[in-house]
């Protein structure tokens, strides 16, 4: 099955949902924990029916929903139609969608040869290889997905973490702003939209990326 691009996504209109990374993701405003679930028993149902089946993450007030198609290693036809019958069954709890609120982390580890470290986060984390070459994954969906970024030979620290995070298009100039003004430096945005790179008063980085320009 093929998995689809940001861009092709783009042209199904999902109001409701940005494609962060790998997969689509959704937060509904439910009010209430009761409204919240029915909404997941709502999903359950065609869920099972479309033998496809989402992440869901219920609080007071909210329902997360991620969607992907493990078997392709992204987001395919299958999670479009999905996500269009969750958009649905939301409307019907009058559940406001919130795209805005949709961001996914991702931890970046600066190394020269990730293959010689990589077995140790693998181990130390109990993560997973993923489709990626150069990523580790937590099975389970509870951890970032640990990135190696490719660097040259450098002097301490040899290796640097640093945060992505990844946000919808629309949502990123407000988000570096937002860090701007809250005493951050901009490192450099020549990538931009692609990522900005800032960091805080004391050097610390942090990228905001999107989809775009990729």
């Amino acid at each position: 099955m093929d998995t689809l691009t940001p861009q092709q996504v783009e042209t199904e209109q999902l109001s409701d949902w940005r494609m962060l990374f790998n997969a689509l993701h959704a937060r509904f405003r439910t009010g209430d924990f009761a409204t919240g679930l029915r909404l997941v028993d709502a999903i359950g149902q065609a869920a099972e029916e479309m033998n496809h089946h989402p992440d869901l993450e219920l609080t007071y007030g909210a329902l997360a929903v991620r969607l992907t198609s493990h078997d392709a290693g992204g987001v395919t036809g299958r999670d479009v139609r999905l996500a269009r019958t969750i958009s649905e069954l939301a409307a019907t709890e009058q559940a406001v969608a919130d795209p805005a609120s949709t961001q996914v982390l991702e931890l970046a580890l600066d190394t020269e040869d990730a293959e010689a470290i990589k077995p140790f986060w693998r181990a130390v984390l109990a993560m997973s290889d993923s489709a990626s070459d150069d990523e580790l994954v937590d099975p389970m969906g509870r951890l970032p997905t640990l990135w190696f970024q490719q660097t040259t030979a450098h002097e301490t620290p040899r290796q640097r973490f640093h945060l992505d995070v990844r946000v919808p298009p629309e949502e990123a100039e407000a988000r570096v702003a937002a860090a701007l003004e809250a005493g951050g430096t901009l490192v450099g945005d020549d990538r931009a939209p692609r990522f900005w790179v800032l960091a805080d008063a004391q050097g610390n980085r942090a990228c905001v990326t999107t989809w775009q320009d990729r």
